[in-house]
């Protein structure tokens, strides 16, 4: 390479950079508009993550992973420079023979995410319209209306926070492409009645295929009696995401799936990556996990006493709430919640908030005794 070009080379590459410098650093603030009302507004991140004693804002469980998932996990890193296509290969044959189908019925993700966002995209194209209840997980649907232009019809929720599935059903038309419903539900931690669920899913499913979010559904102690996979062995056009994020405490693993038919699979497939993204370690650490029932019972049971913490906390308050199936409670407040999340932020407590109705509510995830005692502290002070 000659002297003149090296130089034109290296002037414009500093051009660049220096301009590159100029711009504003989109990540200095979450500046973005909010994802959905229900929850944080527009404005600079209220969670100061350094000084955060408390992190209740995500759901995540802090009582694993299991000990069998991370020791399996760091023996994995050092065969990390290989691709993860044998274990991907074996969890998928592991969850089919769990769920009691062909390995057609099931795509990988690295989350549940993934497998939420190929949805969004799989049926949220070409102006078709969405229907879910109001109030919900928001991921799918955000994603959908807001990349895709789909559109949406919502369904308020009943007095007693479950899903109106009689207006849900009036409400599918021509136009409706997916019907989503997340059991338990996020934000109000609710689990629908099994029967009920199940026969609106069987109705709902003869006019349109119907999504079912159980990322919390382990939370059950019989938690197969909760769920709705049994219909995708009988052939019903519904999609089952499940996560290995909240009871198996591996949220940072990043790892979930989807059991469907193989039609919807094969759908689903044109927008994720059957789980490509996923780690070896992560892989090998689900499979370890999915035969650690001893950690399941004490991640459940753990939550159980820090819950209870809890609801004694906000009753002694004054506070109601509604009762929970996860691991978080959603409890109304009574002062203005962006101002009651920056208080709690003050005072090393990170939560969410929620709008639902013109009420103002807190979501507050299930940590640790000590996080919960924290949590009493601060709430204690400006409640």
């Amino acid at each position: 390479m000659s002297s003149s070009l090296s130089r034109r080379h290296w002037l414009k590459s500093t051009a660049l950079l220096t301009g590159l410098a100029a711009v504003h650093n989109p990540f200095e603030a979450f500046t973005a508009t909010a994802p959905t009302h229900y929850f944080q507004p527009p404005g600079k991140s209220p969670w100061d993550y350094e000084n955060m004693k408390a992190r209740l804002t995500s759901n995540e469980n802090p009582f694993g992973p299991s000990p069998k998932a991370q020791e399996v996990m760091c023996s994995a890193i050092k065969d990390s420079w290989m691709y993860p296509k044998l274990g991907k290969d074996a969890l998928k044959k592991e969850l089919a023979d769990l769920w009691g189908v062909t390995e057609d019925h099931i795509i990988l993700g690295a989350g549940s995410t993934e497998i939420l966002m190929a949805a969004a995209q799989s049926f949220g194209k070409h102006n078709h319209s969405l229907l879910a209840a109001d109030l919900t997980y928001m991921s799918l649907i955000r994603r959908a209306c807001d990349d895709y232009q789909a559109g949406l019809t919502t369904v308020p929720l009943t007095a007693d926070y479950d899903y109106d599935f009689d207006q849900m059903l009036d409400n599918i038309t021509d136009d409706t492409s997916l019907v989503y419903i997340c059991n338990p539900n996020n934000p109000t931690g609710r689990i629908t009645d099994a029967s009920k669920l199940q026969e609106f899913c069987k109705l709902a499913s003869k006019k349109k295929p119907v999504f079912i979010d159980e990322a919390y559904i382990d939370y059950q102690e019989d938690a197969p009696a909760h769920s709705m996979i049994h219909l995708v062995r009988e052939g019903y056009p519904v999609m089952i995401a499940r996560t290995f994020s909240k009871v198996h405490a591996m949220a940072g693993m990043r790892i979930g799936y989807c059991v469907a038919t193989p039609e919807l699979i094969n759908e689903l497939g044109k927008y994720g990556t059957d789980g490509n993204g996923m780690s070896r370690p992560a892989v090998l650490g689900a499979l370890a996990t999915l035969e650690d029932a001893e950690f399941m019972d004490y991640s459940r049971k753990m939550n159980a006493e820090s819950k209870a913490f809890l609801y004694k906390t906000l009753e002694a308050n004054g506070y109601e709430y509604i009762p929970s199936d996860t691991n978080f409670v959603l409890f109304p407040i009574r002062m203005d919640g962006d101002r009651f999340v920056m208080e709690m932020m003050k005072r090393g407590v990170g939560l969410k908030r929620v709008v639902y109705r013109n009420q103002h509510y807190c979501r507050v995830s299930i940590g640790t005794m000590a996080n919960m005692e924290t949590f009493a502290g601060a709430f204690g002070e400006i409640s």
